[in-house]
């Protein structure tokens, strides 16, 4: 199993105890710079692999994959966590890691471990208070939508499709006892509560 471990905007204590868990008992642990290794040496010797900040797409590509041969085999055989700075779902070096394993190694299992993201850290740090609705861009066309208190799913859902979005995820009371997800749109109900979710994408 190969899992993505989000460590947090970069302050120890800041990592979840989840977090911490996963990289004292994974077989191997790697991260993609010194930062992240830096972050996890209290707990594990990280070995770190090299993900360069560069637009060639062909360089790249060879890159991604190099990695993910040298991950492949170990992750099959027992646990490897690749801890990275923030959430290892936005924006970051593990969701293209993981297209890779699952595009030449389907096989291997993946999964994810959240972390304190830059958006909260932001918010944190700024003494900034989201009461409304937001928007999070990095500069790219808007692929995906988020709506929270999502008490008239179906409804949503509706009105996201007018906007173009065509793939959905319900999801309600996550990692409580109670948590619900669900990936069929025509499986997901007429109401929730203010612990849903809607999740589209384009």
């Amino acid at each position: 199993m190969l899992i993505g471990v989000g460590l947090g905007p970069g302050d120890p204590q800041l990592l979840t105890l989840k977090a911490v868990n996963v990289l004292k008992n994974s077989d191997k642990v790697y991260v993609p710079g010194r930062l992240a290794k830096d972050l996890v040496a209290p707990y594990v010797d990280a070995e770190i692999l090299e993900f360069p900040m560069i637009r060639d797409i062909e360089v790249l590509n060879t890159l991604w994959k190099e990695n993910a041969d040298r991950i492949a085999d170990e992750a099959r055989k027992g646990t490897v966590a690749f801890g990275l700075i923030g959430d290892p779902n936005f924006f970051s070096t593990f969701t293209h890691l993981k297209k890779v394993m699952n595009r030449h190694y389907p096989d291997v299992e993946t999964s994810t471990v959240p972390g304190i993201s830059s958006i909260t850290s932001f918010a944190a740090r700024t003494d900034v208070a989201v009461e409304s609705s937001f928007e999070v861009s990095d500069g790219s066309d808007i692929g995906y939508k988020i709506h929270l208190k999502a008490t008239q799913p179906r409804k949503i859902i509706e009105q996201l499709e007018t906007e173009g979005y065509r793939e959905f995820i319900f999801a309600e009371r996550l990692f409580s006892d109670n948590e619900t997800i669900i990936s069929k749109k025509e499986d997901i109900p007429e109401k929730g509560n203010y612990f849903s979710i809607i999740y589209g994408k384009k």
